[in-house]
């Protein structure tokens, strides 16, 4: 499977959190080979069955992103937005957007500060989007209120990088999809799910998991990257070396059982490997682990520089390790009901 033409392909589709649709189908598309079923729950999440008599393994990925959402449209055609999970305005202005209906924008800041006026810290009320229309008519022919647009950036690779819009969590899906192609046999019973809503606060990981009700559950996610110039020492991962094992993040404490089973099947099978604590943000981890009676719990992440602007950056020998393992505790014949 080609990194590259996946996350290409995952991206052309329209797919802020609330309207995941067109990329569930897709990743139906690319995994019902590899898998005995495929459902969608009332949620949206797509749910990729491998049957087994062992335990429930269920591995998560969030197939949604960031994105605006139209909140006015004023005489001049131009629109004030929302924010769909945590847009960074100080990364937006000059931005490319496109909505689903195909219509493309840019965002843009209010008028040019004047000489001597104090800068100030930029806020998503500063932007708007403009379509190129000449009055709220032309505009209203094209966007509605409660229209929804994404970043319409290109995804390209420089050597092992890859700089690209959506990578959190586009190449996690990825990432789920080259370890379906690369598993054989095992007797767990085996969960890939994409879940939605995640940038929003975990919801469709929370309803999985609960209808699934597994018994491990990973969730498969970037991670900040900690290794760019006077980067704080608030994340441990970095590009290029390799899986990052999730210790803990703001919204989950992995279990430590699963923590070392993770970095005992990566050395006994040789996947690069290293730690991840980050002290702020979250992933599905966090609504899986308190699902009924609880849930083993962890998480394999991608090290991402630049997260939620419109274009990140992820290391490719970091998206196969995290395959590697995804396969590995997939197949692991030690896990326990």
């Amino acid at each position: 499977m080609d990194i590259l033409q996946t996350l290409q392909a995952l991206n052309a589709c329209h797919g802020p959190a609330g309207d995941e649709s067109q990329v569930a189908a897709k990743l139906q598309e690319l995994a019902a080979p590899y898998v005995d079923g495929c459902t969608v729950d009332t949620l949206g999440n797509l749910i990729c069955h491998k049957k087994g008599s062992g335990p429930k393994v269920m591995f998560a990925a969030h197939m949604d992103s960031i994105g605006f959402i139209v909140t006015h449209i004023d005489d001049k055609g131009f629109l004030r937005f929302g924010q769909l999970g945590g847009l960074p305005a100080n990364d937006l202005p000059g931005t490319p957007v496109r909505f689903k209906n195909g219509t493309c924008g840019t965002v843009a800041q209010e008028g040019q500060r004047k000489t001597g006026d104090e800068p100030k810290k930029r806020r998503i009320d500063d932007l708007f989007l403009d379509i190129g229309a000449k009055d709220r008519a032309e505009a209203e022919a094209l966007v509605q209120i409660g229209d929804t647009a994404v970043y319409d950036v290109p995804a390209r690779r420089s050597g092992e990088r890859i700089f690209s819009p959506y990578t959190d969590n586009r190449i996690s899906c990825v990432v789920l999809l080259m370890a379906l192609e690369r598993l054989k046999e095992s007797s767990n019973d085996l969960y890939f799910v994409f879940t939605v809503q995640e940038e929003l606060g975990l919801r469709g990981a929370r309803t999985a998991a609960y209808g699934i009700d597994p018994d491990y559950g990973i969730a498969v996610d970037v991670t900040v990257a900690g290794d760019t110039p006077e980067a704080a020492h608030g994340y441990s991962s970095a590009a290029g070396k390799g899986a990052a094992i999730k210790v803990m993040d703001n919204s989950v404490v992995c279990h430590p059982a699963v923590v070392a089973r993770m970095e005992d099947l990566a050395k006994a099978q040789g996947i690069a490997y290293q730690r991840d604590v980050i002290r702020s943000g979250g992933t599905d981890a966090g609504a899986i682990h308190q699902t009924r009676r609880g849930v083993y719990t962890g998480g394999i992440s991608i090290p991402c520089r630049y997260t939620h602007s419109p274009v990140e950056m992820v290391d490719c020998r970091d998206v196969e390790a995290c395959a590697a393992l995804v396969a590995a505790f997939a197949q692991d014949n030690t896990l326990q009901k």
